[in-house]
């Protein structure tokens, strides 16, 4: 237990904050043994360092809280050693159902160019987006986002709160064309976070390492910009809801399905079930995934190697059986790299 602590930068952040709680939980034996208590699906660090942060941010952890605010790693470790001895309780309260949500933020820098793609080859001047597996479903705001690319080319809106960035390497830009207007966003996890309610906001937000200001920042303009839009959250085995969802979409737009790192936690043969259901949706569809190699079904992979540490932007037309799939792409550290490869034919 406790050189799983010593080692919680690996799930959130490596600031002085973070690794100041991880040294003073891993000399507590207090602490420990509260963590002992907890059931075992909580006792993972980046659970209960998320825990300890929604405390903090609820006002129910002050001295966490002001630690956090003076930025005092040391301070921030008695205060959690502290909280973690007398409010085990409201730990196994505050997380309930929830899990951490890593890589919560909206990945635009690759969605953008796939659902443009997506709808230039369909088509379609309207779509509907629905997002799978990512719990605040902040991937719907993609065509509200603006991206700009290391060469100067931007997609989006340059006026959003929202701005994301990325590398482009390689011969090929991205694709330039405009996103289609969406005129549905359908949101499908086993259990959703609705940015409107403030204890799934606050959620959302302590999952982030209280020393990273800037993607605190990000989160926020994030959250704002979501609330308002007001997404349908479907909560439910996501490859179960899948076929509702697509029905639900407009019958003269074009349903865009999007999973981003999501389907890595769904087993080899669910994957397989998530393109079955695709295939009995009874409607043309597309579908846009980034993905690490070969976990996304049917994709190519270029013939990369599995857990080789970058992931395949792949693009899928659907019309009952019929399944044309296609890679355009590579992506590095969650989409802040990357490298177009295909033509646009």
């Amino acid at each position: 237990m406790s050189d799983s602590f010593g080692r919680v930068t690996e799930d959130f952040g490596s600031g002085p904050l973070a690794a100041g709680m991880a040294r003073a939980i891993t000399r507590s034996t207090e602490a420990l043994e509260a963590i002992e208590t907890l059931p075992a699906a909580k006792r993972r660090p980046a659970t209960v360092f998320a825990a300890l942060h929604d405390l903090a941010l609820a006002g129910r952890a002050p001295e966490l809280a002001d630690a956090f605010s003076a930025g005092d790693g040391e301070a921030a470790g008695v205060a959690a050693v502290d909280t973690l001895t007398r409010e085990i309780g409201a730990i196994v309260a505050v997380t309930g159902d929830r899990r951490p949500v890593v890589d919560q933020s909206a990945r635009a820098t690759v969605l953008a160019p796939l659902v443009a793609e997506a709808a230039r080859r369909a088509g379609a001047v309207t779509v509907g987006l629905i997002d799978v597996g990512r719990p605040a479903a902040l991937n719907l705001i993609v065509d509200r986002v603006g991206v700009a690319y290391n060469h100067g080319q931007h997609l989006g809106d340059s006026a959003s709160p929202v701005q994301q960035a990325a590398t482009v390497v390689g011969e090929r830009a991205v694709p330039s064309t405009p996103l289609p207007e969406v005129v549905a966003r359908i949101g499908l996890d086993r259990s959703p976070l609705d940015v409107t309610d403030e204890a799934d906001a606050r959620w959302l937000r302590a999952c982030v390492s209280p020393d990273d200001r800037e993607q605190a920042a990000q989160l926020e303009a994030e959250i704002a910009l979501l609330r308002t839009l007001r997404p349908r959250l479907v909560a439910g085995d996501p490859i179960d809801t899948l076929p509702a969802a697509i029905a639900s979409v407009p019958a003269d737009a074009l349903p865009v399905v999007m999973t981003t790192w999501a389907l890595s936690s769904f087993r080899p043969e669910q994957r397989r079930r998530f393109l079955e259901q695709l295939q009995v949706a009874g409607r043309p569809l597309m579908w846009v995934s980034a993905e690490g190699v070969g976990v996304a079904p049917e994709v190519p992979t270029f013939g990369d190697r599995p857990a080789s540490g970058h992931s395949i932007l792949g693009i899928a037309i659907i019309n009952g059986p019929d399944v044309a799939t296609e890679a355009v792409g590579r992506a590095w550290s969650r989409g802040r790299l990357l490298s177009w490869t295909s033509t646009g034919a």
